[in-house]
């Protein structure tokens, strides 16, 4: 099936989303998305920032879609035409999104865990507005622990459903959901239950806000001073590839790996995650790949050395000889 978006044309199998044909054409047509996630079944449809305008609903039935469409929820049709980024429509409606998004969240990015490497604050520097219209009080909760290793902050909570699809789908009992309507809703624990389980710790890697952190790494470093490597170890409980976070000689956290989508490649156990914090525990193998408008990538170790070779072939070609080796 042909689908053209932004212009780039694109063939795909059919049941291919818009979302995932703009994906494969790359980030630069790419809607952003906060609750779609590839390897959780029926997520997306729930936050809107994915929304596209179908000008050409295929080449049977020419005829525009009425109005923006979740590209997440949306299949793609043979001759279908979609705008997204080319439309100052969908740019300006994605902007309301993101202030519908951002009018209970609070502003505490300068001491929540998960500045720095929050889909939020990018989502609301790209596509959002620096005023907002609210003026009422915002909604508030109280910040408590759903498990010895996780504290939810539900007043940062976007409602997403990730967390709540990732233990349904990956873990062998969910005791978290969603709680009562509209407004009102929040995600909580059935009567006191906590989340206990191997694979809990990946409730917080899914999150793409700071609703749900990791209280062994909570307020101990900020990630733009720590180091990413990617790592393994031989584990029975899963596949014991992560993404260790160095400080010097020090393991501040342990996470999964993620994509460029900054979606979680393969989900870890929580023994990984947490029973293993020394070096000597894990294989490193190489620099983590950050991407360069990241804050972490601030540390740039593995831009430097790309840097250098540019540079040295520039020399090169310019037959630069460098003092030490003139004769």
């Amino acid at each position: 099936m042909k689908v053209t978006i932004d212009g780039i044309e694109i063939d795909v199998p059919k049941g291919t989303t818009i979302l995932q044909a703009a994906r494969l054409i790359g980030p630069e047509v790419a809607p952003p998305a906060m609750c779609y996630y590839t390897k959780l079944k029926t997520s997306g449809g729930y936050c809107r920032t994915c929304i596209v305008k179908v000008t050409q609903g295929s080449t049977a039935n020419p005829n525009p879609m009425p109005k923006p469409v979740a590209s997440c929820r949306t299949e793609v049709m043979d001759g279908m035409v979609v705008q997204n980024y080319t439309s100052p429509e969908i740019v300006e409606a994605r902007k309301g999104v993101v202030e519908f998004l951002l009018m209970n969240h609070p502003l505490d990015c300068p001491v929540c865990d998960q500045a720095g490497e929050c889909k939020l604050q990018d989502l609301g520097y790209e596509n959002g507005s620096a005023k907002t219209r609210y003026e009422f009080k915002r909604r508030e909760y109280e910040v408590i622990d759903i498990g010895d290793k996780i504290k939810l902050h539900m007043t940062r909570c976007i409602l997403c459903y990730r967390c709540v699809k990732t233990a349904e789908q990956i873990t062998d009992g969910r005791v978290h959901g969603v709680m009562h309507r509209g407004d009102a809703a929040e995600i909580s624990t059935y009567i006191e239950n906590v989340i206990d389980n191997d694979f809990s710790g990946n409730v917080i890697d899914v999150c793409p806000v700071g609703a749900l952190t990791d209280k062994t790494f909570r307020f101990k470093q900020r990630v733009w001073f720590t180091k990413p490597v990617d790592a393994h170890r031989n584990c029975t409980k899963c596949s014991g590839k992560t993404r260790v976070w160095l400080k010097g000689e020090e393991v501040v956290r342990v996470t999964a790996r993620k994509d460029q989508w900054d979606e979680v490649e393969e989900f870890i156990c929580n023994s990984c995650r947490y029973d293993h914090k020394k070096t000597s525990d894990w294989v490193i193998e190489g620099p983590s790949q950050i991407q360069r408008n990241s804050v972490i990538s601030q540390n740039h170790y593995n831009h430097l050395n790309e840097l250098k070779l540019k540079v040295l072939k520039q020399q090169k070609a310019l037959g630069f000889i460098p003092i030490d080796k003139k004769p």
